[in-house]
């Protein structure tokens, strides 16, 4: 049977999401006749550049409800950090844990983990087609004292797995129904929506994921494809002064397919296995935006939650927040005049 991952879901992610639905409940269906009305300002014609840190981590944590065990494995990557560029249609952004900020400052009794992420996304009028690529690597058991009864936290080193690594190859593709409610605003920043106003999107998320152990005794090696069709209600609230409030709530459905290679006793061992993934996530976002700079804050929660047999659960649950500031200026006209056959504007005599 192949790792599964589990974190509890605490008391706060429940009065995080009720918060969410609340406020879409208040705002996004008691709104409708505005949608008529709302006006979008597009800054596609300027680069956008943007920096963001976020507390999210990627922790796996495997239950067996039978034999009463768990197994909780964390990252040391308390903090990301990840610089993205927007021009026109086309944006791309790089992650990385900051070292500079010495956030991870722990590696002594946690361990070394690394921590890489590429995402290109594409703006198709209302479509937004997404590619990204993950991998992190080095990680600690979190829950070390259940099989060390005599270790001490805060002084002894964690039970570690240096060789652990996760890997994500990913896809998404989505489509903003309501033509005068601006994702891009809320997601990317390249545009501003200057009226209240809400909408459903729709998202296909479809990626290969691999979760390799390869240790001395332990050779375990999980394939994953995934596939999740996600309905998301977004809705702004547009403040004055540039400000704005937005909350969003998306359950989604999928499936997972799951090919585990391990070795025991230098004999291979091969399991084929499909499951129904379900996925609840939301998020709150205030922010300033003027022609030129940008700022703000973002809450949000996920939780996926699959049954890979009778006894053992997977549950993946975050609740994380993030703060990015960016800056737009006009692009060189050397980069006007590179995309000025794509996009057909003709800004570089101006």
């Amino acid at each position: 049977m192949g790792m599964a991952f589990y974190t509890n879901f605490c008391p706060s992610i429940h009065y995080f999401a009720g918060c969410t639905i609340l406020f879409l409940f208040g705002y996004g269906f008691n709104c409708n006749a505005q949608n008529d009305t709302v006006a979008l300002i597009n800054y596609s014609d300027k680069i956008i550049v943007k920096a963001n840190i976020d507390t999210r981590n990627d922790a796996f944590f495997y239950r067996n409800k039978e034999e009463n065990t768990r197994l909780h494995l964390k990252p040391n990557t308390r903090y990301r950090l990840f610089l993205s560029l927007d021009y026109e249609f086309l944006g791309v952004s790089v992650g990385f844990v900051p070292k500079f900020l010495d956030a991870n400052n722990d590696e002594n009794l946690k361990g070394e983990s690394t921590f890489s992420d590429y995402q290109f996304r594409f703006f198709l009028g209302k479509w937004v087609q997404g590619l990204h690529y993950r991998k992190i690597s080095g990680y600690y058991i979190r829950n070390t004292k259940d099989f060390a009864p005599n270790w001490i936290k805060g002084t002894d080193p964690y039970l570690q797995f240096n060789n652990l690594f996760s890997e994500v190859f990913g896809m998404s593709t989505s489509y903003v129904f309501n033509p005068n409610f601006s994702y891009r605003n809320i997601v990317y920043q390249n545009e501003w929506q200057k009226i209240s106003s809400g909408s459903l999107i729709g998202s296909l998320h479809y990626d290969y994921s691999i979760f390799d152990l390869n240790e001395e005794e332990i050779i375990s090696r999980e394939k994953f494809f995934n596939v999740r069709l996600e309905p998301a209600y977004y809705y702004t609230f547009v403040l004055r002064d540039n400000w704005f409030l937005s909350a969003n709530m998306s359950p989604s459905l999928g499936l997972r397919f799951s090919k585990t290679e391990s070795e025991v006793d230098s004999n291979p061992i091969i399991e084929n296995n499909t499951y129904i993934v379900r996925r609840l996530a939301g998020g709150l976002n205030v922010g300033y935006s003027s022609k030129r700079v940008i700022y703000g804050l973002n809450f949000t929660f996920s939780a996926d939650w699959y049954n890979e047999d009778k006894v053992s659960s997977t549950e993946n649950d975050q609740l994380y927040g993030s703060v990015y500031i960016g800056y737009r200026f006009d692009p060189p006209k050397f980069v006007q005049k590179i995309f000025k056959p794509l996009t057909g504007r003709n800004t570089i005599d101006q």
